[in-house]
C-alpha cells in the first residue's frame, strides 16, 4: 500500500468515524461511511480491488449488523474494524474470515480509543464554560474544533500507522501463523456472522415463538434450495397473514366478526 493509499483510507476512517462531523455530521459519517459495507465498497475503490472490498466489508457487516450505540455505550467500534481490518486482509490477500478475525480486536481498540477520547474532551468542556464566564465567547465557540483535532489524533494516526507500516508486517504474519491457529480463525470467522444476527433477532422478535419465521427461511434456502427472491416472497406472505391475523386487536375483531357472520 503506498502511501496516498495509506493517507486515503486514514482520511475516510477520520470522516466516518464516531462524532465525526464534517460529513453531515453522525449521518453521512458514522452511519453511512462508517458502516463496514460502505467502508469496504470506499476502501475497494482506493485499493483498486472494489469487489475484494465489497466483499470484505459485507462480512464484517454481518458481525456488526445488529449493533446498536445509544447514548456512550459502545460495545464494539466499527470504524476501526472496517477501516483498519479490511485493508489490512485485503493487502496480505487473506481470506474474509481472516478479516472477521481481525475486526474483532481492533473493534475492541477503537472502543477504548472512544472512551480515552471523551475523557480528554472533558477538558474542552470546561475550558468552555471557563471562556463563557470570562465572556471569552470567540474561544468558548472554537471548542468543537479542539475537540475534533483530539478525535483525528485518535482515529486518522493509527489508521494511517496500521495501513501505511503494516502490509508487510501482516503478510509475513499470515504466512506465520500456525495451521492450527489459522484454522481456527476460519473457524471463528465463520461463527461470528451468527452472532450479528441474533443481535439482530434480539430486537426484531417480539415473542420467542416467532423465531420459527427464521428456521423456516433457513430451511427454505439452505435444505430445499429455494432462490432467496422466491424465499422473500414466501415471507412476505407469511408476513402478510401474521399482521392480517395475529399482529392487531384490528385483525382479532376482523376474524370474530367473520365467525360471527358465518354463524
Amino acid at each position: 500500500m503506498n502511501l496516498l493509499q495509506a493517507i486515503l483510507i486514514a482520511l475516510f476512517g477520520y470522516l466516518s468515524s464516531n462524532y465525526s462531523p464534517w460529513v453531515f455530521g453522525q449521518l453521512g459519517g458514522w452511519y453511512t461511511m462508517g458502516r463496514p459495507l460502505v467502508s469496504g465498497f470506499i476502501i475497494g475503490i482506493i485499493l483498486g480491488d472494489v469487489k475484494t472490498g465489497i466483499l470484505m466489508g459485507a462480512a464484517v457487516q454481518t458481525l456488526y449488523i445488529g449493533l446498536v450505540t445509544p447514548g456512550l455505550s459502545m460495545p464494539a467500534d466499527l470504524n476501526f474494524a472496517s477501516y483498519m481490518g479490511i485493508p489490512l486482509a485485503m493487502v496480505a490477500g487473506a481470506d474474509t474470515e481472516y478479516a472477521l478475525g481481525l475486526s474483532v480486536p481492533l473493534s475492541f481498540l477503537g472502543v477504548s480509543l472512544v472512551y480515552v477520547v471523551a475523557s480528554v474532551n472533558v477538558f474542552w468542556v470546561r475550558k468552555q464554560e471557563q471562556w463563557i464566564a470570562e465572556g471569552k465567547i470567540e474561544k468558548a465557540a472554537n471548542v468543537p474544533v479542539y475537540a475534533s483535532i483530539v478525535q483525528f489524533l485518535a482515529r486518522f494516526v493509527p489508521i494511517f500507522l496500521a495501513c501505511y507500516f503494516g502490509q508487510e508486517f501482516i503478510t509475513d504474519l499470515v504466512a506465520a501463523i500456525p495451521e492450527w491457529l489459522g484454522d481456527t480463525f476460519v473457524t471463528f470467522g465463520g461463527v461470528l456472522p451468527a452472532v450479528g444476527f441474533a443481535m439482530l433477532l434480539r430486537f426484531v422478535l417480539k415473542k420467542n415463538l416467532e423465531i420459527l419465521y427464521f428456521l423456516v427461511g433457513f430451511v427454505l434456502i439452505k435444505v430445499l434450495g429455494m432462490p432467496i427472491i422466491a424465499a422473500t416472497i414466501v415471507a412476505c406472505f407469511l408476513g402478510f397473514l401474521d399482521i392480517k391475523y395475529m399482529g392487531s386487536g384490528a385483525g382479532k375483531a376482523e376474524i370474530e366478526m367473520e365467525v360471527e357472520e358465518d354463524e
